[in-house]
């Protein structure tokens, strides 16, 4: 990851370790949720530990946190993973991916992936040098829980440049689509160019048919011009320019006359003059 991305992760999980639970049963399920594994974390995980314990203490009378999954409310249930998420949890931005996951202990992980289902966020889990790793991949399902669990601003940070290496990925697509759109047409245009040049000097270009002469000259005056474009200024059918540029290029190639059949598909068909247009014969 970046330096910026870490230090959104960091500014994250900080935000995360800053709710102050209200209800006393949150308290000790988000106690529960760290267990022992949150002293090893950072110092605002830590200091979460500390005053959750301190609280739970007081609200329990002595009693250990602890939560009882099947009829804890939701409430609890999310307060709890979200004190595994900050004991057991790590968020990846790297590479434009988002991963989360949860490394606990073997028997751990088939439990926490039974229990996220049951919150509807379905994660994989596997065993992975000898512990349990459960794991999130796509970006949504990370949100979402995210944002369950009491994530705000820097998840709204998180999105946002989602959002945008998103954008910078679908025009990158677009230019690099354009581009390789206009080489094409760069080259299409340059062999049709030197088609143009072979027919006219061996005097080829003259017996054609008048609708590919016409064709042949505003490819020449207009290098530049799409199919669409030409047929436009022209007045004809795209598939009518299209056919004489291709008759163009493939007389170049063979030195022979193209007539009967061929000379009635490139004009479409015996048809009449087009309103503006040129008239195929």
């Amino acid at each position: 990851m970046t330096r910026s991305e870490r230090d959104l992760v960091v500014a994250l999980r900080s935000e995360l370790a800053g709710i102050d639970p209200a209800r006393p049963c949150d308290r000790r399920a988000e106690a529960a949720g760290l267990g022992d594994d949150a002293w090893n974390r950072e110092a605002a995980v830590t200091r979460l530990a500390v005053r959750l314990e301190r609280r739970a203490t007081d609200d329990a009378g002595g009693r250990s946190a602890r939560i009882d999954w099947e009829s804890a409310a939701d409430h609890c249930r999310w307060a709890w993973l979200r004190g595994r998420f900050l004991a057991r949890g790590s968020l990846s931005l790297a590479n434009g991916r988002t991963h989360l996951e949860f490394i606990v202990e073997p028997a751990e992980a088939v439990v926490l992936a039974e229990r996220l289902a049951e919150m509807e966020l379905p994660a994989a889990w596997r065993i992975r040098r000898g512990r349990g790793v459960v794991t999130w991949k796509s970006g949504e399902a990370v949100g979402t829980f995210l944002r369950r669990i009491g994530a705000g601003a820097a998840l709204l940070e998180l999105e946002a440049r989602q959002v945008s290496r998103a954008l910078r990925g679908e025009l990158n697509r677009v230019l690099n689509a354009e581009s390789a759109n206009l080489q094409r047409a760069v080259a299409a245009a340059g062999r049709q160019l030197d088609a143009i040049d072979r027919l006219e000097a061996d005097g080829r270009l003259s017996a054609q048919p008048r609708v590919v002469r016409v064709v042949a000259a505003a490819r020449r005056e207009t290098p530049e011009a799409t199919l669409s474009d030409l047929a436009a200024r022209l007045g004809l059918h795209r598939s009518a320019v299209q056919r004489a540029l291709e008759r163009l290029e493939r007389l170049a190639l063979h030195a022979e006359t193209l007539d009967g059949p061929d000379r009635t598909a490139l004009a479409g068909g015996p048809v009449g003059p087009r309103p503006g247009g040129v008239t195929l014969a």
